[in-house]
């Protein structure tokens, strides 16, 4: 049967808006001229000219933090415990087993920014596709946010998921989830307002919070959504393995079967 491979990541890229000013991740290009000198260093007596067309090694120097890029949170992120007190895993702890797993595609595009998804808009959304959650799905929440990746108001764009909302998919046995917005909640500049006129605390971060009571991961800075159906499809998100983490960058990908 023929496979499509439909990658769900975006590139990590310096010099644009794909996190707020002081999280922006930062890439020096050393080219093959460079790294022709680099080996003309290392190898005393070598000419550049004895180099294949005077090259040498293309090298990219990085400075990102773990939630920069396409990445999967681990629960140490949300909380220091999980599961209603057992110490957080952090994310070379997740379990494998989570990260490869049957896809449901919930549409959320027409939700306006800020909005706060409910337990009912995930109900409506799963009736509306025809489809009933078991565990261990990967749930990836497909926002207004999607299309704006590295514009001015990247940041500030999509609706983000709840608490009650985040738990109503944790019952049932979803260990994963995604979003193609810059955080599973509703913006941060949503969320401040809604703080500032209502003093309520709990208003902050709600969605990561739930991981308090049931322990679970999710990707953020999702991309393509768009191009994934319903359901139908599966989801690779194995984490980049970092001792002691809260958080490890993933090449996510949809595997269909055609």
């Amino acid at each position: 049967m023929p496979r499509r491979i439909v990658d769900i990541s975006v590139a990590l890229k310096a010099g644009i808006v794909s996190d707020p000013p002081h999280m922006l991740p930062s890439i020096t290009y050393v080219d093959h001229a460079a790294g022709a000198e680099s080996f003309v260093q290392g190898f005393p007596g070598l000419r550049r000219d004895q180099l294949p067309d005077g090259a040498g090694p293309a090298v990219e120097n990085v400075a990102i933090s773990t939630h920069n890029g396409t990445h999967l949170d681990a629960p140490y992120h949300f909380h220091p415990t999980m599961d209603g007190g057992k110490r957080a895993i952090t994310i070379d702890e997740v379990p494998l087993e989570w990260c490869f797993n049957d896809g449901v595609k919930l549409d959320f595009r027409a939700k306006p920014d800020g909005y706060v998804c409910t337990p009912d808009d995930v109900q409506r959304e799963l009736d509306r596709i025809g489809y009933k959650l078991k565990p261990l799905d990967i749930v990836l929440t497909n926002t207004a946010a999607g299309k704006a990746y590295g514009q001015p108001d990247f940041i500030h764009r999509g609706s983000g998921m709840g608490r009650e909302a985040t738990l109503f998919l944790t019952r049932q046995g979803v260990r994963v989830t995604g979003t193609d917005g810059w955080s599973w909640d509703a913006p941060f500049s949503h969320t401040a307002k809604r703080f500032a006129e209502t003093g309520d605390a709990s208003l902050i971060w709600e969605g990561h919070k739930a991981g308090r009571d049931i322990g679970y991961c999710h990707m953020e800075k999702l991309s393509n959504l768009e191009a994934l159906p319903a359901f139908g499809f599966t989801v690779a998100c194995f984490p980049v393995k970092i001792e002691r983490a809260s958080a490890g960058w993933t090449r996510a990908v949809a595997i269909l079967e055609e």
